[in-house]
């Protein structure tokens, strides 16, 4: 298969925060289908869907890949679990949380797999790190560039928290 560039966002709000972004990407590039072309920042942001929680710690990575996305999505889960992360409440407190953002610029509308991720052009902690690596994405859905997403991201989301830290 030929390769392809994705994006995935990394998230992480127990236990080493940090070392826990930084292992799921040298577990990424242990894969031999997966070659982590760039890594944005990391980002102290607060939760979102559940707020009663700690904050995270958010980053981005370009990938590029000659797994499908459905390969590429259970390669990441096997990462997640290998990490020790367990099923948990949606949008719970989690050690390691990896998820598929854009997979070049294909359209995915499964059950268990949604590509653009759907709430990807709503998240400040995703398209923040996400146009820090790449300002010239435009999402496949929508057509808009990430530039324009930011902007109405941030008119409806400026109360909420996101600080760079590294």
């Amino acid at each position: 298969m030929e390769k392809k560039d994705a994006y995935i966002a990394l998230g992480s709000n127990m236990g080493n925060r940090a070392g826990n972004l930084s292992m799921a990407l040298e577990l990424m590039e242990r894969n031999p289908h997966i070659e982590v072309k760039k890594v944005s920042s990391s980002y102290l942001t607060e939760p979102w869907g559940k707020v009663n929680q700690a904050d995270f710690f958010n980053q981005v990575c370009w990938i590029e890949t000659d797994l499908s996305p459905w390969e590429l999505l259970k390669k990441l889960q096997e990462i997640e679990i290998k990490m020790g992360r367990q099923p948990s409440e949606k949008w719970g407190p989690r050690i390691i949380d990896l998820d598929i953002i854009l997979y070049g610029q294909e359209i995915v509308q499964e059950r268990d797999l949604i590509i653009p991720h759907p709430y990807a052009q709503q998240r400040l902690f995703v398209l923040i790190p996400l146009q820090e690596i790449n300002p010239e994405i435009v999402f496949p859905d929508s057509g808009m560039g990430i530039r324009e997403v930011l902007i109405r991201a941030l008119g409806r989301e400026e109360k909420k928290s996101i600080k760079r830290i590294d």
